[in-house]
């Protein structure tokens, strides 16, 4: 059942249900049924990415044990002791920064990827246009003024912002936390995104009507502007309201000063909330290390020791959240800077902008392990030698969009505007609560109406050939086989009657081909 679909349940506060035994009255004041649409409220797979902004130091980060003593020659003054570099369990070439502990023990939970030596030919060494050559999704030499990501929800909601919010997709696009809008979800017309600082925010939001615009240019000008700030104020009440169904749970997050961990806190809250938004950007600043990147006395700490200890502390609590909030199975998070740092550290204790960076990515979908080998290092490195690119950033692009949001090769390709190898980094198959992928709503509609004492409809999409529709208790028994057919190719209708079944929480499953998509459905008594 859709979130709003309970919502709209509050009216009726005089009308008493039954679910699995237990008469509700309220839905305001319920918790069976605030918990019953916190978990029907699921949507599909989501894609977390963190911006570290500035140019992260891969070399202080993910640490190549089997390239020590070239890294000793070319940075002793900020090199940390390798008897203080973290272990990662199955592998004597690869370690952590000691701050970063709460990733360790991802990594070593099997929830955790590290793509080596990433980066992109002719290597730009501006903060700027680095920036946008990542969020473009474009070579060094092209100048796009697209996002990859825009590029992708255009394909999935062609002609947004135009009839949206809508019954499929009720919710922003994306959410960028903490920033305004970027080049990243900039679509051919439109920027896809929503950028919000924090959720307090919205709770002063007041809906109010505006004075129709004038028939002139400038009147469709303020027209389009009115209609985008209308836009706006839903999707700020339907994030209010994911906001109040749900709440963080784990013990990690940290008290305060953390603003990475303050940004995936309400990531995470608006995932269990019910938010079908399928992409979020959170980012932390302060990477731009080209000075006292450690402490004088001690590598082990100071300026880039706290801010990998950072990322750690809250990638390891949203994690723990996302568990505990039963999110875990269908949510991947990823790092990436816009470049990274020199081999050889300058003297002032820091490091210059440099090319390639090792990316991170966190999930229960994630294949566990490591992709690349160590990066290559001169024995002597010099002021200007880089590090050699093994992966074009853009292979792991395609691995999110093919692997992650299942999207096929050829708007893929379109997206990318090349054909790239597709990095391993993702789980063929991951088994997801509620529906079985991002978009499900194409293969199996929410019933309506929702809950229902006698009948209702369901509508789904076949892709032709045998599909079934199957109804189970909550224990997992079949009751109904409503649907085993022949279909034609499309989309379809069918109508479940109650035929006695007593007053509860069901599922219904459908099965096309290798599309598989489960709901809940409620009958009241």
């Amino acid at each position: 059942m859709k979130r709003r679909d309970f919502l709209k349940l509050s009216q009726a506060a005089s009308l008493a249900y039954m679910i699995n035994g237990s008469p509700i009255r309220t839905l305001a004041s319920n918790p069976v049924l605030e918990l019953l649409a916190k978990q029907t409220a699921t949507s599909g797979r989501v894609m977390v990415l963190i911006q570290l902004i500035g140019g992260n130091d891969g070399l202080n980060m993910v640490i190549p044990l089997d390239r020590y003593s070239e890294l000793s020659a070319a940075r002793s003054n900020i090199l940390i002791p390798s008897t203080k570099v973290l272990a990662l369990n199955g592998s004597t070439t690869t370690g952590l920064h000691p701050s970063m502990t709460g990733i360790r023990d991802l990594y070593d939970n099997g929830l955790m990827n590290i793509v080596q030596s990433v980066g992109y030919p002719d290597p730009n060494f501006s903060h700027f246009r680095a920036t946008d050559i990542w969020m473009s999704g474009s070579d060094s030499n092209q100048f796009i003024n697209t996002g990859w990501l825009g590029r992708y929800l255009d394909t999935k909601y062609p002609g947004f912002p135009s009839g949206y919010p809508n019954a499929n997709m009720p919710d922003p696009l994306a959410i960028e936390i903490g920033s305004r809008t970027s080049t990243l979800f900039q679509g051919a017309d439109v920027n896809m995104s929503m950028s919000i600082s924090s959720i307090d925010s919205f709770y002063n939001i007041v809906n109010g009507t505006v004075d129709p615009a004038p028939n002139t240019p400038a009147g469709h000008e303020l027209k389009f502007i009115r209609y985008i700030k209308q836009q706006t104020e839903q999707y700020n009440n339907v994030i209010q309201k994911a906001a109040s169904l749900a709440q963080n749970k784990s013990p990690l997050w940290p008290a305060s000063g953390n603003r990475l961990a303050d940004q995936l806190k309400i990531v995470s809250r608006l995932i269990a909330g019910g938010l079908k938004t399928p992409i979020y950007i959170v980012n932390l600043g302060g990477f731009d290390t080209h000075s006292q990147q450690t402490d004088a006395t001690d590598t082990t700490i100071g300026n880039h020791a706290n801010l990998l200890g950072w990322i750690s502390e809250a990638v390891a609590a949203f994690f723990d959240d996302c568990k505990l909030l039963d999110t875990h199975e269908r949510v991947a998070a990823m790092t990436f800077s816009e470049f990274g740092r020199r081999i050889k550290a300058n003297a002032s204790g820091g490091t210059d902008h440099g090319t390639t960076q090792p990316l991170m990515v966190f999930g229960d979908g994630v294949n566990p392990g490591i992709i690349g080998k160590s990066p290559t290092l001169p024995a002597n490195a010099s002021t200007g030698d880089n590090l050699p690119m093994q992966h074009d950033y853009r292979t792991v692009y395609s691995a999110i969009l093919a692997d992650w949001f299942q999207v096929d090769t050829n708007t893929m390709n379109q997206i990318l505007m090349k054909n790239y190898q597709i990095q391993p980094v993702f789980k063929k198959t991951i088994d997801v609560a509620d529906t079985s992928e991002y978009g499900s709503d194409d293969i199996l509609g929410q019933n309506y109406p929702n809950p229902f004492t006698k009948e209702t409809t369901i509508t789904f999409g076949s892709e032709g050939g045998l599909t079934t529709i199957q109804l189970f208790d909550v224990n997992g028994r079949l009751v109904n086989n409503v649907l085993q057919k022949e279909m034609s190719r499309g989309k379809h209708q069918i109508t479940i009657n109650r035929n006695g079944l007593p007053p509860g929480q069901y599922f219904y499953k459908l099965t096309n081909g290798r599309n598989k998509s489960t709901k809940r459905l409620v009958i009241a008594d």
